[in-house]
């Protein structure tokens, strides 16, 4: 085990795959609204095609093709257009907000909220997601996530990985980056933070992506440290 590295005094969390269950939520949700609407569509493959614009779509901000625009209008827009892909018609104006929030409804990991409150006794726990503020404010009620604080994208007018996203969480806590440790299930965020002088924390989610997930099976990098779950992880840090 490797020993608590005193200097931390903040944990910054991804999100989506590493504190919800994306995919199970939106397919069960989304499952449950066609039975109801007797929409026949295979969900899983429209839940996995939603996810799949989902790096394209921030990449149109990053490059600057589209100004500062928050997730949720992005998935929007990514909604839009798999109603047209899917041939889904009929839904109201209002339907279709429903869905797209689906996103503030998620369901944590089994381990998240035990792993969260104990890790919480030490430590500052912040959101470092792609998810603006509205998103992340609901999916904590939602999912009794018990932040400190909200920030990430939406507070710095950045999408990860981009470095200010990284930086200015640690600046917003009025901390050093080597005082921030970032947790994700994903190496390339983490790959990021580091670069930042962000501390790190490698969380096994191999069933993120289903069945056929291939990347992120396991840590590929000397992170920080690297743990199966939130309950170890908060074992690793002394809490």
């Amino acid at each position: 085990m490797t020993a608590p590295d005193g200097n931390i005094k903040a944990l910054t969390f991804d999100v989506f795959g590493t504190v919800v269950d994306w995919r199970s939520s939106i397919i069960r949700e989304m499952q449950a609204f066609g039975r109801d609407k007797k929409i026949d569509v295979d969900w899983i493959a429209f839940t996995d095609a939603w996810r799949g614009l989902y790096q394209p779509a921030m990449s149109k901000v990053r490059d600057g093709t589209l100004g500062w625009t928050r997730l949720d209008v992005l998935h929007r827009m990514n909604l839009d257009q798999l109603v047209q892909q899917f041939n889904i018609t009929g839904l109201s104006e209002a339907e279709l907000r429903h869905i797209n929030r689906v996103w503030h409804r998620l369901a944590p990991w089994p381990d998240v909220v035990a792993g969260l409150s104990r890790l919480k006794k030490k430590f500052i726990l912040a959101t470092l997601s792609n998810g603006n503020i509205a998103l992340m404010v609901n999916l904590a009620k939602h999912a009794r996530l018990p932040w400190d604080v909200i920030l990430g994208a939406e507070v710095a007018g950045h999408y990860k990985p981009q470095p200010q996203a990284y930086l200015n969480a640690a600046d917003m806590l009025d901390l050093n980056p080597g005082q921030c440790m970032m947790v994700a299930a994903h190496n390339s965020d983490l790959v990021a933070a580091r670069s930042c002088g962000l501390q790190t924390a490698f969380i096994a989610r191999p069933d993120e992506y289903g069945p056929q997930q291939t990347t992120d099976q396991q840590a590929e990098h000397d992170f920080t440290y690297i743990a199966d779950d939130f309950i170890e992880l908060a074992e690793k840090l002394g809490c």
